[in-house]
């Protein structure tokens, strides 16, 4: 057994643990299918957001961990629920006005309002399968209507008409008493309309593999479960897709946690035993509110990688998956700093501690070098006070500080620089308030001031911060009163940086400037 395959069957590390639960499914045999199977869902009624980028990204972390734990091949299919009824007209799409005339059709039969594919869901499975080849996800993607329509889930429909009262009962039990007299399992497709009929049914042949129902003018139809004619409702259908395709996983947010008595239940009623799942926490916004397509709250994929990395974001879903967290924009440079963090730490770790480290899972084991020699924080407080507006401002500062850094040696380095001036622009300039130093603080800033303009030893962050610890040292009790006051007085933030590292940086000279610029009121 390698280091790190052992190391991995005892890590505490979420994705081993995960892994190994669904390696114990098969300790005394491997599966009959001859893979692992690993699923996310999709529902096409919009495009892709930032939790499907965190479904599939957990799940394929997970996947990943288990290879390194199994031998045991596997698959991960992303499943597209396109044959579900258009509900509402979405408020975001043109020629809203003809796609109110399809309301309750299935997506994929609902035509294309942006004219480009040959439906509304083949249009948001396109986008939808774009954003996961842009991140480099390994899938396969399967279309409900298509397995619907194939015959593929047809032995599982029939199964499910033959099993219908047990599934009911499951279902009923989760129900109002009013919900519960018109509810059934099975949808109809209305032959002549085509939309999804919610309808009580009047017989349902388990033997016949057949359902009686009257649509909405009282007219009796009868058809067959099989061929794509009826679909079943999404609870059911979703115990009873696992149970089609054999899935071994499937991770879902706390909102499903309650139906997964009932997913399970009717995965066991059709004969077939249920998933492991992982129920993750979901995202709030700034306010604490939960993150919803919807509203449009919260922070796209988009407005995140206009400030930083995939693997950056890929950091920040890798954090405690388990706890709910606040998905703004101020969680990004601190994101970006704990990813380079880990980067320069994963070098020099033992096999368990690699295994550990949210970077091993970021890069399945192939962990690149970190080039970022200055924090991507340092370079906001650097745009801040050098008030830039493009990344050559930065690197002047980057190049006298470390000069063997380039945009050709350093990309990510680079990349960061650009993402921090527009970061700095867009949420830093508008909210920077200086002010004043009080008369303790003005003593300590002229005092360092001083030290600084008589310093002639090397152009050093640690030789720097001494200088700044000692200053405030015997005139502040707590000392980060003092780093507060440089903060606020010098950056006009809160917080701020380690603050030696930040003269280095930003030069001895310039410092000096700055002080003096802060000493006679020119910055607040």
């Amino acid at each position: 057994m390698s280091d790190l395959r052992e190391a991995a069957m005892n890590s505490k590390a979420w994705p081993f643990e995960e892994a190994r639960r669904v390696l114990k499914r098969y300790e005394k045999a491997p599966p009959e299918k001859g893979h692992v199977l690993f699923e996310t869902g999709y529902g096409p009624s919009g495009l892709p957001h930032i939790g499907t980028f965190g479904e599939v990204l957990r799940t394929t972390m997970i996947r990943r961990a288990f290879e390194t734990i199994s031998d045991i091949p596997t698959r991960l299919i992303c499943f597209s629920d396109d044959l579900d009824g258009m509900r509402k007209v979405p408020g975001n799409v043109p020629d809203r006005e003809m796609l109110a005339e399809h309301l309750q059709k299935p997506l994929t039969s609902v035509p294309d309002p942006f004219g480009t594919h040959e439906s509304f869901g083949a249009h948001n499975n396109a986008m939808l399968r774009r954003f996961l080849d842009t991140f480099g996800f390994e899938y396969e993607f399967v279309s409900a209507t298509e397995f619907y329509r194939s015959g593929q889930f047809d032995e599982v429909l029939l199964r499910a008409a033959s099993a219908y009262d047990d599934i009911m009962k499951i279902m009923l039990k989760s129900l109002r008493e009013e919900r519960q007299q018109t509810y059934s399992i099975f949808l109809p497709i209305h032959p002549e309309t085509g939309r999804v009929l919610y309808v009580p049914m009047k017989h349902v042949d388990g033997a016949r593999g057949e359902i009686t129902f009257d649509d909405e003018q009282g007219r009796e139809w009868t058809l067959p479960v099989t061929g794509g004619r009826v679909k079943l409702q999404w609870k059911p259908d979703f115990g009873a897709r696992w149970a089609a395709l054999g899935v071994d996983f499937e991770m879902y947010g706390k909102d499903h946690s309650t139906n997964t008595p009932i997913y399970d239940g009717i995965c066991r009623a059709l004969g077939v035993r249920p998933p492991e799942h992982f129920t993750y926490e979901l995202f709030l916004d700034e306010s604490g509110q939960k993150i919803s397509k919807s509203s449009g709250n919260g922070i796209s994929i988009d407005e995140w990688l206009r400030y930083a990395s995939t693997e950056s974001l890929s950091y920040f879903m890798y954090q405690k998956p388990k706890t709910a967290k606040r998905l703004h924009f101020d969680v990004i440079p601190k994101a970006v700093d704990e990813y380079h963090q880990q980067l320069r730490a994963y070098a020099g770790q033992d096999a368990a501690q690699r295994a550990a480290n949210p970077v091993h899972h970021i890069h399945n084991g192939d962990v690149p070098e970190s080039r970022m020699v200055v924090p991507f924080s340092m370079l906001l407080n650097l745009a801040s006070v050098s008030a830039a507006h493009d990344k050559e401002t930065l690197w002047g500062f980057i190049r006298r500080y470390a000069p063997e850094a380039s945009a050709e040696t350093h990309p990510d380095l680079d990349a960061a620089a650009g993402g921090a001036v527009r970061y700095y622009e867009d949420f830093v300039a508008p909210t920077k308030v200086y002010r004043a130093p009080t008369d303790l603080e003005r003593e300590a800033l002229t005092d360092l001031r001083d030290q600084l303009a008589a310093y002639d030893g090397p152009t050093d962050d640690e030789a720097l911060q001494s200088i700044v610890y000692a200053v405030g040292r015997d005139r502040f009790d707590p000392l980060r009163d003092w780093f507060k006051a440089l903060y606020e007085v010098l950056l006009g933030a809160s917080q701020g940086p380690r603050f030696g590292g930040f003269i280095a940086l930003y030069g001895i000279e310039e410092t000096v400037a700055l002080i003096d610029r802060a000493l006679a009121g020119e910055l607040a």
